[in-house]
């Protein structure tokens, strides 16, 4: 069978959520498909930094930015193949009858001020086109599965819904390795801190993690400072304005953009990872921070409660008081944090990404 894989998204330097799916399902998507003819895609100037099989070739198209769909088009009607695979929801205009496309969520249709015009019309355009090319839709939760048939119309028979994956650094998973994590060490921060890893941007709700923690500074007088570590997204001018204006402006760390050892440190020494987003796909920094022995404050909304299960403590994203009492409790009730810790070290079993890219050859082959 001769595969053809878009893996554009997967080898830039700096991935991001919807980049790092893409490289971690074509990277485990190896094993599973050994016995195939394999071309993947990437850009003219990357590189893939993983051993391939021999029957995989890597083909490199030139894809500036806004012509990428065309080239795709041009090379699978000069060179088809039987099957293609888009891990990032852009079906080119032409494409083999049997063409698979992973949604990942649909966040421009629900938080539309969190987005510029034009990234609305392009999202909207690219990606409900690719859900009526396609033969087959990938969502990666149950909860984009039901935006995708309700907001565009695609068929429940035509959607499979396949979780993310995950793999990472541990601290050890063992009983003695999470309750020996439940006391954080202040790593280069210089006092413990609470922690938030994503785009630093209006729809991931950054400016009410600042006023939830100015609640528990002015009202408890912890020692904690704010970690914020991605890079800026849209509404990052506002988002700077509010910290700005806090008390505690001194006390909230930006760190930029990190790479995938800082954010393990990072991680590893934090007291509570906050994540009180309005929209998720699917909230990948979730089985993170529970991967690193790291007790959650996240959002009872969209596909949240799919990942993190009962290994959380949630609260309503526009209640800044209540993400604030649940930052406090796994500060101070060590009982609270010791259980939240251990349901999330159980919760992250779920989610492999080898199970994962099992489940997409299957889809793959029909």
């Amino acid at each position: 069978m001769k595969i053809g894989i878009d893996g554009s998204r997967a080898f830039i330097k700096r991935r991001t959520g919807i980049e790092e799916y893409s490289y971690q399902v074509i990277k485990h998507l190896r094993p599973w498909l050994k016995e195939d003819e394999v071309s993947l895609y990437v850009r003219h100037n990357q590189e893939v930094d993983f051993d391939l099989p021999d029957n995989w070739k890597v083909k490199k198209l030139w894809l500036p930015y806004f012509s990428s769909q065309l080239r795709f088009s041009l090379e699978l009607l000069l060179h088809p193949c039987d099957a293609f695979f888009v891990p990032a929801h852009t079906v080119p205009p032409i494409h083999p009858k049997n063409t698979t496309v992973v949604v990942h969520g649909l966040e421009y249709e629900f938080h539309p001020k969190a987005y510029s015009r034009w990234a609305r019309f392009y999202m909207r355009t690219v990606i409900k086109n690719s859900c009526k090319w396609a033969s087959r839709v990938v969502c990666v939760s149950e909860n984009t599965k039901r935006d995708v048939m309700r907001l565009y119309g695609t068929s429940q028979e035509k959607i499979r819904v396949i979780y993310e994956g995950y793999s990472g650094k541990t601290a050890g998973h063992s009983e003695a390795g999470i309750l020996g994590h439940v006391e954080k060490e202040k790593c280069d921060i210089g006092a413990p801190y609470f922690l938030f890893i994503g785009r630093i941007e209006e729809r991931k709700n950054v400016k009410g993690i600042v006023e939830a923690f100015d609640i528990v500074k002015e009202k408890y007088g912890v020692a904690h400072k704010l970690v914020l570590a991605g890079k800026p997204g849209y509404g990052y001018g506002e988002i700077k304005e509010r910290i700005g204006i806090s008390k505690f402006k001194n006390d909230i760390v930006e760190m930029g953009y990190v790479s995938d050892e800082e954010k393990w440190e990072i991680l590893r020494c934090a007291d509570v990872f906050v994540f009180p987003t309005f929209y998720e796909g699917f909230g990948l920094p979730i089985l993170e921070a529970q991967n690193a022995f790291v007790p959650v404050v996240t959002s009872k909304v969209s596909s949240v409660p799919e990942v993190a299960g009962d290994a959380a403590l949630y609260a309503d994203p526009k209640d800044h008081r209540s993400i604030a009492e649940n930052m406090y409790v796994l500060i101070s009730n060590r009982n609270a944090k010791e259980d939240i810790v251990r349901r999330g070290f159980e919760n992250v079993k779920r989610f492999s990404w080898a199970d994962c890219a099992k489940e997409i050859a299957g889809v793959l082959r029909g």
